[in-house]
Parts: C-alpha cells; sequence; structure tokens
C-alpha cells in the first residue's frame, strides 16, 4: 500500500496549499514541489508531442503509405493516443502520485505490472535522451558540417542537466514557452502550406494533383498491401505522438491537479486534430509520395545529401528567404523540450520506483529543490554510455536499444487501458461514485477496449510486415518484437521474487495520496449549447 503523501486543496484557485502535516515519507525521502501551474500543464498538454517527430518523420509516413495511407495511419493511433491520454487522465486527476502509471499499476492491478511499466518506461525515455542529443548534433551540422558529433552532445546532455537541477519549476516554464514556439510553427506551416497548395506562395496551383500520381492515395498494389502499408506505417506515427502520456507524469507536481489536468487533457482532441491531421493533409497536398527528400522514401539517392523534415521543403517551395534556417532552429528547440522531458519523466519515474521499494531507496531521495538527485545521475550515466556505443560502435547497440524501447512504448499504452478498467472495476466493488472523480474520460468502457485492440493490431501488422518481407531480415522480425520479451520477463521475474498476487478489487487503495477535496465543483451559471458541445467532444 502506498504511503501518504501531502495533500493539496483543490479548490484553491491561486494554487494548491498542503493541509496535512510531514509524512514520514517526506522526512524519509524528502518533498517534492508542486511548482508545476495549470497554464504549465496546458501547454505541455497541447505542445508536449510536437517534436522531432512530427517535423521529421511525419514526411516518412506520406512515403511508406501515401497521403491518404498517412492520413488514416496518424488517425487510428490519434484515436489511440486521445483514449489513452483521457484514461491516465481520470486516474492523475484522482490520485497525483509521480509515478503515474507505473503507480497504478501497482495499486489497481499488481506491483509485478507497475515494476514491469516503471522499468520500461525509465528506459524508454533514458535512451530518447540519447536520441535527442545525436539529433542535436544532426540539426548543428546542418550550419557546421565539420563539427564533431561528440561536442554539441556533450553540450546538450550538460545543458539538459542544469535545467533539471534548477527543479520542476524551470522545467514547467521553459517548456512552456518552447511548446509555444513549437505550436506557432505547426500553425504557420499549415497556413503557409495550404498557400502554397494553392498557388498562392511559391508558384503553380498543386491542389490534389499528388492524390492522383500512380501509387497514391494509399501506397501498395493490393488491398492487402495498402493495409499493411498502413499498420506498417504506423510506427511513424507511433513516434511522432510519443509522450503524450507526460501529462499523467507532471500532476505529481502539479499545484493544482484536480484543476490542471482535466483542462489538460482536453486539450488533446484539438491537438491531435489540428497539430497531425491537419499537417499531415497539408504534406500529403503539397508533396508527392514519390519525392526523394521524405524520410525512408525508397526513391532517394543515397549519395545526395537532401532535407529530410516535409516542414523545410515546403517552407522553400514558398520562396520564404531564411526559411531552411528558421526551420533548423525550430528544430533544434523541439529537441531541447523534447531532451529536457526525457530527462524529467526518467528521473520522476525512478524516483517513484525507488519509494515504492521497486529499486533502491535512495533513488527516491531528493534534494531541497525537489529534484532527485541520484535517480538524475542514473539517467545521466545511462545515456552517456548510450550515446557513446554509438558514437564509437556501429550503431548496433543503439539500434537495438531504441527497438527495445519501442514495443515497450506501446506495451505501455496498452497496459493503462487496462489498468483504467480495473480503476473502475475497484471504485464500483468499494461502492465509490464516478461523480466524485474530477475528471471522467469519456466513452469508457469502449475507449479502452479500441485502445488495446488497436495495439495488438499495430503489432500484428508490423509483425507480419516483418516476417513477409523480401528479402526476409531476421534482424527485421526481432526488432519488433524484441521489447515484448523484456516487458513480460520482467514481470514474471518480480512475480516470483516478490511473491505478488493480483490485488483484489476491494483491496485496491483509492485514498493513499488523493488530494483532500476532489469533488467536481457544479458550475452555478447555466452552460450555454456550444460549451456543453465542447465538454462532451472533449
Amino acid at each position: 500500500m502506498e504511503k501518504k503523501t501531502e495533500y493539496y486543496d483543490d479548490n484553491v484557485d491561486g494554487g494548491s496549499h498542503p493541509t496535512d502535516s510531514q509524512t514520514s515519507e517526506d522526512l524519509e525521502f524528502g518533498t517534492v514541489k508542486r511548482d508545476l501551474k495549470s497554464r504549465h500543464l496546458q501547454m505541455i498538454a497541447i505542445g508536449g508531442t510536437i517534436g522531432t517527430g512530427i517535423f521529421l518523420s511525419s514526411g516518412g509516413s506520406v512515403a511508406g503509405a501515401g497521403p491518404l495511407g498517412a492520413l488514416i495511419s496518424y488517425t487510428i493511433v490519434g484515436a489511440m493516443v486521445y483514449f489513452i491520454v483521457t484514461s491516465l487522465g481520470e486516474m492523475a486527476a484522482y490520485l497525483p502520485l509521480p509515478g503515474a502509471f507505473s503507480s497504478f499499476g501497482s495499486r489497481f492491478v499488481d506491483p509485478a505490472l507497475g515494476f514491469a511499466l516503471g522499468l520500461g518506461y525509465s528506459f524508454q525515455w533514458i535512451i530518447t535522451v540519447t536520441i535527442e542529443v545525436v539529433a542535436a548534433g544532426t540539426i548543428l551540422q546542418y550550419w557546421w558540417p565539420d563539427l564533431a558529433m561528440w561536442i554539441p552532445a556533450l553540450c546538450f546532455i550538460v545543458i539538459l542537466v542544469g535545467i533539471t537541477l534548477f527543479g520542476v519549476k524551470a522545467f514547467g516554464e521553459l517548456e512552456y514557452w518552447l511548446s509555444m514556439i513549437k505550436v506557432l510553427t505547426c500553425v504557420v506551416f499549415i497556413i503557409v502550406g495550404i498557400l502554397v497548395d494553392l498557388g498562392v506562395l511559391g508558384g503553380d496551383k498543386i491542389l490534389d494533383r499528388n492524390w492522383h500520381i500512380p501509387g497514391a492515395p494509399i501506397v501498395g498494389e493490393t488491398a492487402k498491401d495498402r493495409t499493411i502499408n498502413i499498420f506498417s506505417t504506423c510506427v511513424w506515427a507511433f513516434f511522432s505522438f510519443g509522450g503524450t502520456e507526460l501529462v499523467g507524469i507532471t500532476a505529481g507536481e502539479s499545484s493544482n491537479p484536480g484543476k490542471a489536468v482535466p483542462k489538460a487533457i482536453r486539450q488533446t482532441f484539438w491537438r491531435i486534430l489540428l497539430f497531425y491531421i491537419l499537417t499531415l493533409t497539408v504534406i500529403g497536398l503539397c508533396l508527392p509520395w514519390t519525392d526523394p527528400r521524405l524520410l525512408g522514401s525508397t526513391f532517394a539517392d543515397v549519395n545526395e545529401a537532401v532535407p529530410i523534415a516535409p516542414f523545410t521543403i515546403i517552407f522553400k517551395m514558398a520562396n520564404l528567404p531564411g526559411a531552411d534556417h528558421a526551420m533548423n532552429a525550430v528544430l533544434l528547440t523541439a529537441v531541447l523540450s523534447a531532451g529536457q522531458s526525457s530527462f524529467y519523466a526518467s528521473t520522476r519515474t525512478l524516483m517513484s520506483m525507488g519509494r515504492e521499494g521497486k529499486m533502491p531507496a535512495i533513488l527516491g531521495r531528493v534534494n531541497s529543490r525537489g529534484v532527485p538527485m541520484y535517480a538524475l545521475a542514473i539517467v545521466t550515466l545511462m545515456a552517456s554510455v548510450a550515446f557513446v556505443c554509438d558514437l564509437v560502435g556501429n550503431s548496433v547497440v543503439f539500434e537495438w536499444l531504441v527497438n527495445l524501447t519501442g514495443m515497450s512504448a506501446l506495451l505501455t499504452w496498452m497496459s493503462i487501458a487496462v489498468i483504467h478498467l480495473r480503476f473502475r472495476a475497484a471504485l464500483k466493488a468499494q461502492g465509490r461514485s464516478v461523480k466524485d472523480l474530477p475528471y471522467v474520460a469519456p466513452f469508457f468502457p469502449y475507449s479502452c477496449y479500441i485502445s488495446i485492440l488497436l495495439g495488438l493490431m499495430i503489432v500484428v501488422m508490423q509483425g507480419y510486415h516483418a516476417v513477409t518481407a523480401d528479402p526476409f531480415d531476421i534482424k527485421g522480425v526481432v526488432a519488433v518484437f524484441v521489447g515484448a520479451p523484456f516487458f513480460f520477463l520482467s514481470i514474471i521475474v518480480w512475480k516470483i521474487v516478490k511473491k505478488t498476487k493480483l490485488v483484489p478489487l476491494t483491496e485496491v487503495d483509492l485514498d493513499s495520496g488523493r488530494p483532500t477535496i476532489t469533488p467536481r465543483q457544479a458550475d452555478p451559471a447555466k452552460k450555454s449549447v456550444w460549451k456543453k458541445v465542447v465538454n462532451f467532444v472533449a
């Protein structure tokens, strides 16, 4: 059972205040700082996942499945993301714990599941740190081609560690402004792309011409091939959406989680619609799927250095002076944002596991700023070792590490759906009312069933694509599934060592760590029809 943490009154608008004295956990490990304000969480929810994924890999989706196929892929993954985030938001608003779903897995299902989720999720973000520092070096080499990769990587790691040392308030404030830059960039890109397609900028009208070239709108000679390409391309969309669940982690250090988390979660629907679906639509209209400049294009000349970001290509098509340099600078801010999110998620997950006894207790300790120093040291060391493996080797070690995290991320999302089902079942078994929740996830329980089904379909289709590849490549098959044995082995080992069992629904802890006051406040003013529609959709 979880130890109690500080309780907070969610009905105080200017931020919550402690309502209990320090607990034994606070005295043993130190107190986390609830310095994330509502605006921080909302901007993290809106712009937190707009990064190198959407800027770079969106072109790979169009090249792999065609303009319509890419839209279908992103819609499939977007639907899953929306359902997962609303499920996590319901639980995080009710119980704002630093470990989020890894802690929920232990409470609502089985401690072994919580251990596997925490281990896989922290490792996933540690490797993401390495990916981002490598990306930073690549971006800077656009301006300084002879720059040694280790120099920008080292500088970025030092900067990210420095930001983390300042505490969660510095993280929230910087992420707020970096996310603002990314959001504005996406809005400008969508407007410029539409003008390019209509011929207002850059030259002739394009309209829907690229949807009628051979192979479009969905790449594949047969219906079977087209279906496989759509689900195989989901991996690009999956990478782009990665980190959406971060808002659940930040709830543990939010000043007012009962109000801030629901507000942030409600932005998810519009974010998916605007920043992903509209962006993919613009790319598919302006660029043919055969464009050799797109990431992963089979038409590319391997000996020719070409830009891979569709954002950069379309800005160049608009004949906007300096657009490529501006886009490169935005990419750099996106990498910095993703890097600090990686440090935050991995250190807080390890901190939570240390406090729950799933990792050495020393990892659960925080300093006066609420920073888990020992967890930060571990994350920095492992990220540096992974970078060195990539730098001095032939990238084989790094490639396997990345493959290991891919399946782990998908299993994490599917597990959140399972945990949410158990959470609701525990509420019912203990006679609790859904009306007591600060936020209620829409479309439950169908949202959970759909998320699990979509996750399984993506795994099956990716596996089938790897197995039937011509020529057959065993590395491709292993790359798809290597994360699954690691995840399930973690569960099995923890169950054997700790002799854990499925937590009975009547014994699920629904109170420890819960804010003092969490009921939803009724709005005395009568809501307009428009507000009712918005609340229903989002």
